[in-house]
C-alpha cells in the first residue's frame, strides 16, 4: 500500500484544476443539464494515473469501462491528457494523464468530488477548520466551480458547484460507484467537519461483531447516505478517500488482477457492516474497493 500518499496528490490536482495558465475547460459530468443539486453528494471521480494506458486496460479488462478522450478540446495539451471513463455507456467518472503534468513523484489516486451550492463558502469554513487548500475556488466552464482540499487529518478530496446540476441519484448497475468512505484517525472530529463544510449530518449503526454505539458512522444529507466514515483500518496508510465499485464477486475479479498489472491489498471477505469487500490497487497504485450488495437497487443506499 506504499502509494496511497494522499499528501503528493495535492500538487498534481492543483495543476489539474487549478493552474490559470492551462485554464482547461473541462466536460459536464452530466449528458444533459439537470438542474439538480445534492450537497453533501460524491457527485465524480477523477483517477490521476501515472500508467495511463495499463490503467485504461486494467479497468476495461476488469469492469467493461470504456474510456473517451477529449483533451484538446478542452484546453489540454492533447487528447490523451484527460479522458471521459463510462460504464455501459453511461458517464461515471474520469481519468487525468499525471505524466503530462510535469510531476516525477508517484501521485496516482481516485480524487472524489464532493456536490456543494456554494465553493467559495465551503472553502472559507474548509479553511477555519484548519483544512487545507491546494487549488483554490476555480471555473472550469462546463464542469463548473471546483476547488481541491484535504481535511485537517490530510484525506484529499474536491469540491464542486456544477454549472449544470449534479447527476440524480439513479439505479446504479455492476461497475459503477456504489460507495464512497472515509478512512481517518479522527472521526469524531472529521464528522464535525464535514457537516460545517459540506452540511452533512451523520448517523451511527452497530456492526455485527462490534456493539459498541459508532461502530460504523455514515454521513448522510437530507434522508440521504452519501458516505461512510471510520477509523482507519491500516495503521500505515495516511487518511484518505476510498471509492467503493459495485461488483458481483469480488473474489472473482481479484484472481486477474495481478495478472492485468496492479495488487491485490485485501482478499475478498465478508464484511460486517453487509456484503463482500476486497481491496486493490490498479498499475498507477490507486485504490478502490469491491464491495457486493444486498440491496439489488443501490438507488436505495443514496447512490
Amino acid at each position: 500500500m506504499r502509494k496511497l500518499r494522499p499528501w503528493l496528490v495535492g500538487a498534481c490536482a492543483a495543476a489539474i484544476f487549478g493552474c490559470a495558465t492551462l485554464a482547461p475547460d473541462l466536460p459536464s459530468i452530466t449528458e444533459a443539464p439537470t438542474g439538480s443539486r445534492l450537497p453533501g453528494k460524491i457527485v465524480w471521480h477523477d483517477l490521476i494515473s501515472d500508467t495511463p494506458a495499463e490503467s485504461q486496460r486494467f479497468y476495461r479488462e476488469l469492469f467493461g469501462w470504456e474510456f473517451q478522450p477529449v483533451g484538446s478540446r478542452f484546453g489540454f495539451g492533447d487528447d490523451n491528457t484527460y479522458s471521459l471513463i463510462r460504464n455501459k455507456g453511461r458517464l461515471i467518472g474520469g481519468m487525468v494523464d499525471a505524466n503530462k503534468l510535469g510531476n516525477d513523484k508517484e501521485i496516482s489516486q481516485w480524487v472524489g468530488l464532493i456536490s456543494v451550492p456554494d465553493v467559495d463558502k465551503a472553502v472559507d469554513a474548509l479553511r477555519a477548520l484548519g483544512g487545507r487548500v491546494f487549488a483554490p475556488p476555480t471555473n472550469l466552464e462546463r464542469r463548473g466551480r471546483i476547488a481541491v482540499v484535504a481535511d485537517p487529518q490530510g484525506a484529499l478530496f474536491a469540491l464542486l458547484q456544477t454549472r449544470d446540476g449534479d447527476p440524480v441519484d439513479a439505479q446504479a448497475v455492476m461497475g459503477d460507484f456504489l460507495w464512497d468512505e472515509l478512512w481517518t484517525t479522527e472521526v469524531g472530529k472529521a464528522t464535525e467537519f464535514y457537516r460545517q463544510v459540506t452540511g452533512m449530518g451523520h448517523r451511527d449503526y452497530d456492526a455485527a461483531d462490534d456493539k459498541r454505539d459508532g461502530a460504523y458512522r455514515v454521513l448522510v444529507a437530507g434522508d440521504k447516505p452519501r458516505a461512510g466514515i471510520m477509523q482507519n483500518p491500516f495503521g500505515d496508510v495516511p487518511p484518505v478517500w476510498v471509492p467503493y465499485l459495485w461488483v458481483e464477486d469480488p473474489a472473482a475479479i481479484t484472481a486477474r488482477v495481478e495478472a492485468l498489472g496492479g495488487r491485490v491489498l485485501v482478499k475478498a471477505q465478508a464484511r460486517d457492516v453487509g456484503g463482500t469487500v476486497a481491496f486493490i490497487a490498479d498499475p498507477s497504485g490507486a485504490g478502490i474497493a469491491l464491495q457486493t450488495w444486498p440491496i439489488r437497487n443501490p438507488a436505495e443506499n443514496g447512490k
